[in-house]
This record gives structure tokens, C-alpha cells and sequence, in this order.
């Protein structure tokens, strides 16, 4: 999973903030408890909570300087076509010290900018720092898979993976009565609003440019400006969405520790059990029972499911009283 933090001061008063990191990450343990790094200089602190994915040596270990010192990223996601362009930087010269994506992903950045967020396939939220000129791009991916929230005033912008890391920062946090409203109205929160007034969700495709005190918002993926003229018949969008359902889950199977799935005995977890099944000797699968609640207790599909896909299957088995 991850998480991230980090903050960027505007004036002295901003740089008191900077000591904060440090707490910050702590907020962010459960999201990566095998380890935690935290960069800082005379006005940015960047931090990293990580779980170990790919690459479980301490070379991936973040944040992420490359070899000159100027550049430094935090990044929580995947980013599942890294080895192609791995394999391309190789040819070039490029010496890895890890087999992370997060590398790649930095040398990304550092050879095209922005730009390069065209390229990446995969979930990601990250923040990019250049020490030379001082600016820094906070990224969240394009359908917002991965949470990003932040906040800024005239002393400076904090980052967080989640809202109580960034309470660390001592942003302000007063109710939003709006967005309370709409919460009731809705059940969710939509972005950019949160529940509290000066915090803001990062938008999806969306991006943060700060640089001598300013922030910028830029928009750098719509689904309006990807529409496509292809019109298929019924037979080929069946061939083209599964063939789509495969690659979404091969992608996904790229791991150096075990993997497993959620399997509710539903349609969409059973047909992703299905296709990852096909890509590890041996899938873990875990489902949640409802001992005294027969009506909601769908577990008797889940083990047909995992029966058929010979996977390693658990049940969770809850009662009312937990």
C-alpha cells in the first residue's frame, strides 16, 4: 500500500513545519510497516511509510535520490510497464542500484518531465522534487485510485496519503458544513472537497505544481480527451473486454512477495480470481462470512469458486458480536 508526506515552506514560519514529517509518517505505519524514510533540506521534507512490493532490499528504499543529489521522490503505487522502459534506459547506459519501478519512474521524470505521466501505466500517487530549482509536482494517477490530500496557506503546502498525517503539519481543520452536507446527501465526500475546509482531495488525473511559493493545479488526464472513434460489434467488445480483463490482471500479478484476491463469490472478484488463477502455481483467496446472518452469508459461492481455481482459500467467519 504505501503512504506519503511531505511539506514545502514559503517563509520561516513554514520551515517550523519541516520538524513535522517526521510525525507525520508515523500516521502512516499501517500503510507501510516495513520501513520509513524521511528527506529534508532548508525547505522541503519529504517522507515515505513502505510496503514492500517489488523489490524487498533496502535499494528500493525511499525516499529516492538519484545519483547527483538533485532529485528526490516519494512514491505510492505501481507503475506495471516500468520494465520496458527499464530495459530502454539500460541500452542507454543507465546503471540501476534496484529492480524497483520507483527508479525507473524516477529517471522518467528526470529525462521528460511531467510529460512522462503519458507513459506510465499503473496507480500511483507521488511527489517529485527538484533541489536545483526548487519546484516541486505532486501527481495523483488518473482515476484517483491512489488518495492524496493536501493543504496551503501563505507559510507554505503539506501533503499526506491520508488527512491524520497531514494533521501532523498543524494545517488548520475546521468543519466544512458544504461538504458535510453533501456527505449525507451522497454518503461520500467528492473531490476536491473533505470533510474539513482548508484540506482538499488532490482531483484524479490531476496534478500540483509549486514553485517560489506558488501552487498551481493542472489537469494532465480526462476521459473527454480519450474517447475513441472505434465502434465494435457485440462479438468483438466481448473479445476486446476480456482480453483487456487479462492484461488489467497479468499486470497486477507482477510481485516479489505472495499474492491473493478478495473473493466475494460475486461476478467481478470471481472473473478476477479467475484470470489470476491462470498467472501464479498457487493464488491465495479471502472471503468474509456472516455466521448469523444466512441472508448476507455468500461464502458457499466463494468456495465454489475457489474449488474450481484450485485456490488457497480462506474464510473469515464474523458473528454479530464482533
Amino acid at each position: 500500500m504505501c503512504g506519503i508526506s511531505g511539506t514545502i515552506a514559503f517563509n520561516n514560519e513554514g520551515k517550523k513545519r519541516l520538524a513535522a514529517a517526521k510525525q507525520s509518517v508515523e500516521f502512516l505505519k499501517k500503510r507501510g510497516p516495513d520501513g520509513n524514510g524521511i528527506y529534508t533540506s532548508d525547505t522541503v521534507a519529504l517522507a515515505h511509510a513502505r510496503l514492500s512490493i517489488i523489490d524487498t532490499s533496502n535499494n528500493d528504499s525511499q525516499p529516492f535520490i538519484d545519483a547527483s543529489g538533485r532529485y528526490v521522490l516519494v512514491f505510492n503505487g505501481e507503475f506495471f510497464n516500468f520494465k520496458s522502459h527499464r530495459d530502454t534506459f539500460k541500452k542507454q547506459g543507465v546503471a540501476f542500484k534496484s529492480e524497483s519501478d520507483t527508479e525507473v519512474l524516477l529517471y522518467l521524470l528526470i529525462r521528460d518531465g511531467i510529460a512522462c505521466l503519458d507513459k506510465i501505466n499503473g496507480f500511483f500517487s507521488f511527489a517529485f522534487h527538484d533541489t536545483l530549482t526548487l519546484q516541486t509536482w505532486i501527481v495523483r494517477d488518473r482515476y484517483g485510485e491512489k488518495p492524496l490530500v493536501y493543504s496551503h496557506d501563505e507559510d507554505g503546502l503539506s501533503f499526506a496519503s491520508e488527512i491524520k498525517a497531514l494533521d501532523a503539519y498543524g494545517m488548520q481543520s475546521d468543519l466544512d458544513k458544504r461538504a458535510l452536507g453533501i456527505y449525507f446527501h451522497l454518503n461520500y465526500t467528492p473531490a476536491p472537497l473533505s470533510i474539513f475546509k482548508h484540506i482538499k482531495k488532490l482531483e484524479p488525473g490531476h496534478y500540483l505544481h509549486v514553485k517560489n511559493g506558488e501552487v498551481q493545479l493542472h489537469c494532465w488526464y480526462s476521459l473527454n480527451s480519450k474517447k475513441s472513434d472505434v465502434v465494435y460489434t457485440y462479438a468483438e467488445a466481448q473479445e476486446k473486454l476480456r482480453a483487456l480483463m487479462e492484461d488489467a490482471v497479468s499486470l497486477r500479478m507482477i510481485s516479489d512477495v505472495p499474492l491473493g484476491s478478495f473473493l466475494s463469490g460475486g461476478i467481478d472478484s470471481s472473473v478476477v480470481t479467475a484470470l489470476a488463477s491462470r498467472h501464479t502455481q498457487k493464488l491465495n483467496t479471502f472471503s468474509i462470512g456472516y455466521r448469523d446472518e444466512p441472508l448476507f452469508d455468500e461464502t458457499h459461492y466463494a468456495k465454489s469458486v475457489a474449488k474450481m481455481y484450485g485456490t488457497e482459500h480462506t474464510v473469515f467467519s464474523l458473528t454479530n458480536d464482533d
